[in-house]
């Protein structure tokens, strides 16, 4: 055992944590959804290609950075995560990784990933995603996700950043139409959030954490699940009324919201034990599918 930062003791790291434990500590399937958005971002900012050297220390950058958020993340969550099954296995919880040598790791995911958009970017782009880590890391996890049930709402601007980073990478500035697709992702990100939060509403229970299903039931969650669905259908409506996309997003879009709102109706009225897991997994899908249909649209767009 060991004395960990807060005061408190902990297994020891394991002498066989390898990469992959590192690896596991910044979310990589997380961090790749973030850096498609962005991607989208960078490529909808400009009619032509965008260059080599911001397409690579733009998304190395965002993609650092935000994957050291997620190694804070598990650092400050480990007491949390020990209760539940979803994360009890995480290397941190673990002892597998010591919370002193995850916040070095965190430190120089950091400082490498501001370096690299500072350098061969724009300031613009490094103060803003800087300020996401610190939205997610500090503002979310330390305080937001321990003291309101709406913490997923207002913690999920931070997460919906990587669409406008991608577009200051590219130009430098902040554009309404980046902050539009800034909006689908902080709609999105409640339905799908609470959708895992109904399926794991006893785990989130026994951590203590106020996690809507838990300060206000399964049956309001559902309700606002539905409801947030609904907001999310006509926001991602907003591309094509007001000119930045054409026909292809919005065939495309309409099919995927169909999609989402018919998951998220059955939540509500007809749910089995399974049901939350597949509107979750549902949703993932949906904003990866949204953004690629974005890209596509962007490049092969036609208008009525």
């Amino acid at each position: 055992m060991q004395k960990t930062i807060d005061g408190t003791y902990a297994k020891a790291p394991s002498a066989s944590a390898t990469w992959r434990d590192y690896y596991e500590l910044t979310k990589p399937k997380v961090i790749m959804l973030l850096l498609l958005t962005a991607l989208v971002g960078m490529c909808l900012a400009t009619d032509g290609w965008v260059s080599w050297q911001i397409l690579v220390a733009g998304l190395g950058g965002i993609g650092l950075l935000s994957s050291a958020a997620a190694v804070i993340n598990h650092v400050v969550d480990r007491k949390i995560d020990s209760k539940m099954a979803r994360t009890f296995n995480r290397p941190v919880t673990k002892g597998k990784i010591s919370p002193k040598r995850a916040l070095l790791f965190a430190l120089l995911l950091g400082v490498a990933g501001y370096l690299c958009l500072e350098l061969w970017v724009n300031r613009l782009t490094a103060v803003l995603t800087l300020l996401s880590l610190v939205g997610y890391a500090v503002i979310y996890t330390m305080y937001l996700k321990r003291a309101t049930p709406q913490n997923i709402v207002i913690g999920g601007l931070a997460g919906a950043a990587p669409p406008l980073l991608g577009w200051t990478a590219v130009t430098g500035e902040i554009h309404s139409h980046a902050l539009l697709l800034v909006l689908i992702v902080f709609t999105w990100t409640p339905p799908h959030f609470w959708a895992l939060a109904i399926h794991r509403v006893k785990d989130y229970a026994k951590a203590e954490i106020p996690m809507l299903p838990v300060t206000h039931g399964v049956e309001f969650t559902k309700t606002s699940v539905l409801l947030y669905t609904l907001l999310l259908t006509i926001v991602c409506l907003l591309p094509f009324l007001t000119g930045m996309s054409g026909l292809i997003y919005l065939v495309g879009a309409s099919l995927l919201n169909a999609g989402f709102m018919y998951y998220a109706w059955k939540l509500k009225f007809a749910s089995n034990e399974a049901t939350a897991m597949k509107t979750f997994g549902f949703s993932i899908v949906h904003l990866m599918v949204l953004f690629v249909v974005l890209l596509v649209d962007h490049y092969f767009k036609f208008s009525l």
